[in-house]
């Protein structure tokens, strides 16, 4: 980030990555940021690494930028706010929420290893909106 925000804001990044650590212990997989034209890895375990290794992981997240579309639509369709998606897959499960609301359009998706007893990811939901309370917006740009 060429304009000092990194510096302004060390810690949003990292405490994002501390609450879905806190929250998956050794079963996180991986953490992404992205918005309307780039994307970064906050976190991605060195497993999750290699088996992504040959995929495009662009495309992967151009899916994920969809959500903006979704996420209107379910505004239109629900009396009450969208907050977050989880998908499961065979081997992990996939968090993604938005960070902001305005026209930058910041999204985060994460996954966990399945485990029989699941997750309650309304708790990892607030602990994420706490910290995007705590920062600015610019804060969780993605590099």
């Amino acid at each position: 980030m060429g304009d000092g925000i990194e510096e302004q804001f060390p810690d949003g990044k990292t405490e994002l990555v501390d609450a879905f650590s806190s929250f998956g212990g050794d079963a996180l997989r991986d953490v992404w940021l992205f918005d309307q034209s780039g994307h970064e890895s906050l976190f991605l375990r060195d497993d999750v690494a290699e088996k992504i290794a040959d995929l495009d992981v662009a495309t992967f997240v151009d899916n994920e930028r969809y959500g903006y579309v979704t996420r209107e639509t379910y505004s239109d369709l629900h009396y009450t706010s969208y907050e977050y998606t989880v998908r499961g897959f065979d081997e992990y499960e996939q968090f993604r929420t938005f960070l902001a609301e305005d026209e930058r359009k910041i999204g985060l998706f994460a996954s966990f290893d399945r485990r029989s007893e699941g997750y309650n990811f309304g708790d990892l939901s607030e602990s994420v909106q706490q910290l995007v309370e705590a920062y600015p917006p610019e804060a969780f740009d993605p590099e």
